[in-house]
């Protein structure tokens, strides 16, 4: 096996197998050589090479949003980092793990009109949860013990021994900091980032490693303890008439199904769910805003909670966090060991703990008399109803499209779901509750939801759905620049030839100036992307043509598929805005 003769990215490399950091997503350059060469010589590490170092960042996200671990980017210096940067940022707002190696040039070269340089240290700012600036290695180069005079010999050891001990100060720093990075990784499970310098010559390499390295131990244990203040929240808990939990982006399988059953038969408890949250009850309120949108103010106030449970992640619906920052609970508290967002302006306690854990400690309390579940049980049926009316009256567009599609996907997959309309609409509907949904919405950007999606599909079990709309697909389109894809991938593309999603929000439509620089209509289709990139590629227009391309999309391929819905953009408004008067 070769390693790198650099000391640094021998370190980095065999700490990052300490920390079973297996996945490490490279993007193509010369400065990041010595880490590409540790990595791609070492059959312990999986290896992925991605030009785009946007796209990367993203792939990066996808793979360590699903198996919770860590994952390692490389890059080259100069722009290369500053394209992580969107990755990066939705790694932090969605607590999901990367380790962020750019190489650098040494101090000497930065600012002086070298190439390919830029200021790297600390370029992510307050969105990493740890940075560091690496020490550059020593080189020993003019320590020559092949000169024979006598006189030399007792200078050049002294020299030795003076390169010796800086050297070995500038590892143990850089162990310092690696091990340091990589303990915050884990333990806030988001970002860190390591600018790493290298010294020419960058390819050279030798048999064996400079010295043994070894994880160092975190010098304090993050530890899982009751808070004290539970005991006061389960008698606020078990006097208040109306408790809402609202749980927002979550993993699967994260709450047990005994204490989602205890919510369940607790009637004096609403329990919304959002898309992302991967938690399923039939006594339970997904689809948020059908409840939400008709009401008026009357209907809040009888909505209103006197105490709001938050779980999990980012909320999508605006809906719900207008409603609660107007009509604010007595009490908010949130569940979690990492963040808690006062998304309501009116946050009282974070219990850092797991959900399980917090509802084992209040499971014995005794249910209050109250019909706030009963009362808002009866508004969504009702809603449900007009929902199912609704769509059989409408033409086709984008609703119908998301209808369809929904309920095509088969059980047991995953869905990716692309951020602005896409979300938006999916969140209308009741899922089929087999499946798995994962969204960007931490920063809740267009930017990188394919790579997303391609970087999950790359190493999850299950089948991948993405479903997206045109400017997300055609924005992020050098995801598909991907050698990873695997053979079930699918993308269900709806293209309404502009970002809809602005025809819905207030503004004046139908303009020249709105079509250009707020819709920004186009006529681009995916076809001669999917020929560049191999997949197959099929079209619909219209419903019968929707429900025939859906016959055998989901079936055994030996490329991926891309379905292409193109859906009427000056309709599409108008059907979703009407659709909220039509359900009161």
């Amino acid at each position: 096996m070769k390693y790198s003769s650099i000391p640094l990215a021998q370190t980095i490399a065999e700490l990052c197998k300490a920390y079973n950091i297996q996945h490490i997503v490279i993007s193509p350059g010369s400065r990041s050589a010595a880490l590409t060469i540790s990595f791609t010589n070492d059959d312990y590490f999986k290896c992925y090479s991605i030009v785009d170092e946007r796209c990367a960042g993203f792939f990066a996200l996808g793979i360590a949003q699903q198996i919770q671990q860590p994952v390692a980017l490389v890059c080259t210096s100069g722009s290369a980092l500053l394209n992580y940067y969107p990755a990066v940022s939705e790694a932090y707002y969605s607590d999901i793990p990367l380790v962020v190696l750019s190489a650098d040039r040494p101090k000497y070269l930065v600012d002086i009109g070298d190439g390919q340089t830029i200021k790297q240290a600390n370029v992510y700012g307050s969105h990493v949860h740890y940075n560091a600036n690496l020490k550059l290695d020593l080189r020993d180069d003019t320590i020559n013990y092949s000169k024979e005079e006598p006189k030399l010999i007792q200078s050049l050891q002294d020299k030795a021994e003076r390169f010796l001990g800086i050297q070995e100060d500038t590892q143990a720093s850089n162990e310092r900091e690696i091990n340091a990075a990589f303990h915050k990784a884990i333990a806030s499970s988001g970002p860190v980032h390591l600018n790493c310098p290298f010294e020419e010559p960058l390819y050279n390499t030798v048999d064996t490693l400079i010295k043994p390295i070894k994880k160092a131990e975190p010098s304090h244990f993050n530890t899982t303890f009751l808070d004290p203040e539970v005991e006061t929240a389960k008698a606020e808990w078990e006097q208040s008439p109306k408790k809402m939990v609202l749980i927002g982006a979550n993993y699967p399988d994260t709450i047990d199904n005994l204490f989602i059953e205890a919510l369940a038969n607790d009637d004096s408890v609403i329990v919304f769910t959002e898309t992302t949250s991967n938690i399923h009850h039939s006594a339970f309120f997904p689809s948020i805003d059908k409840i939400i949108a008709p009401l008026e103010d009357d209907d809040f106030k009888r909505l209103q909670p006197d105490i709001l449970l938050t779980v999990g992640g980012m909320i999508v619906s605006k809906k719900v966090k207008a409603f609660l920052r107007k009509y604010q609970p007595k009490l908010h508290w949130h569940l979690g060991g990492t963040r808690a967002n006062d998304t309501f302006f009116c946050l009282s306690k974070h219990f850092k703990m797991s959900a399980d854990s917090f509802f084992k400690s209040i499971s014995e309390y005794q249910n209050v008399a109250s019909d706030y579940k009963a009362t808002w049980t009866k508004v969504k049926a009702h809603r449900i109803s007009k929902h199912d009316h609704y769509l059989d009256e409408i033409p086709f567009c984008d609703f119908k499209v998301f209808d369809i599609l929904l309920k095509s996907i088969p059980d047991h997959n995953q869905l990716q779901v692309s951020n602005s309309s896409a979300i938006r609409y999916t969140q209308l509907f009741d899922l089929n509750p087999t499946l798995s949904v994962f969204c960007n919405r931490g920063t809740s950007g267009i930017d990188g939801s394919t790579s997303t999606a391609i970087g999950a599909a790359s190493v999850t079990t299950q089948p991948v759905v993405f479903i997206t709309g045109d400017l997300s697909f055609f924005y992020d389109s050098n995801a598909l620049w991907n050698n990873y894809i695997p053979n079930n991938f699918r993308i269900l593309l709806i293209n309404n030839e502009g970002g809809g999603i602005f025809r819905i929000l207030p503004g004046h439509k139908n303009t020249e100036n709105f079509d250009a620089y707020f819709e920004t209509k186009h006529q681009l289709t995916a076809k001669h992307l999917c020929e560049m990139y191999g997949f197959d590629y099929k079209v619909a227009d219209n419903e019968e043509a929707l429900k025939q391309a859906l016959q055998d999309f989901y079936s055994t391929s030996d490329a991926p598929k891309l379905l292409e819905i193109h859906t009427p953009s000056r309709l599409n408004d108008e059907v979703l805005l009407a659709y909220f008067n039509y359900i009161k």
